[in-house]
């Protein structure tokens, strides 16, 4: 058995999505050993940050927040799709695959390469969100901060959200083969959230 940890690391140089400070996590030492006994911290960071689970109420006005995501859901068998070399993806790309009707699937993109923020990233365009929606998938996740880029409406968010299934962004699949795995990934039980950090493993 093998485990691979695929969650970014929390730290305040951490790649941001736009690179925007209002983003950027701030930790802070509040109690310290030599004073107080022990060492004590706090954390001040935007919820969509590094690895990290939307939550309905992320887009829609009366969705539902964080404490509502059926954890089981996230505790399952899903499928690693290659898609390293596509500037987007799209239903043609999808349709090349083996995807199961209501499986859990993640995509690995050119984005697992590079530590840096870059306006092209690799997204999922509108049309392969409605191919997987059409697919009844129980969750989506990519290597990338953000689900989509570039489209008005947020159509990606909306099509995969709107359908019941889970959105997980910031993933980190450099090392990880195309296949199948067990996943489990477990947001910070945040309530009223619209999102929340999550560290998530895959076991092979």
């Amino acid at each position: 058995m093998k485990i691979f940890d695929v969650s970014m690391a929390i730290h305040e140089n951490m790649t941001v999505y736009k690179n925007r400070e209002s983003k950027r996590p701030s930790v802070k030492r509040v109690r310290n050993f030599e004073e107080d006994g022990i060492n004590e911290s706090e954390i001040t960071m935007n919820l969509h940050t590094g690895t990290h689970i939307d939550a309905p109420l992320h887009v829609f006005k009366d969705g539902s927040a964080v404490e509502s995501i059926d954890i089981q859901r996230l505790i399952t068998k899903c499928r690693v799709l290659d898609m390293t070399g596509l500037e987007k993806i799209t239903e043609a790309d999808l349709r090349k695959k083996e995807i199961e009707r209501g499986s859990f699937v993640l995509l690995k993109t050119d984005n697992s390469y590079t530590d840096d923020f870059g306006d092209g990233f690799v997204f999922l365009e509108k049309s392969g969100a409605e191919y997987l929606a059409g697919l009844n998938v129980k969750g989506v996740g990519i290597d990338a901060l953000g689900i989509e880029r570039d489209q008005g409406g947020h159509p990606t968010h909306n099509t995969i959200i709107g359908s019941g299934a889970i959105i997980i962004e910031g993933l980190r699949l450099k090392e990880i083969e195309e296949g199948d795995y067990m996943m489990y990934a477990l947001p910070l039980n945040i309530l009223n959230a619209d999102g929340a950090p999550a560290r998530v493993v895959l076991i092979k």
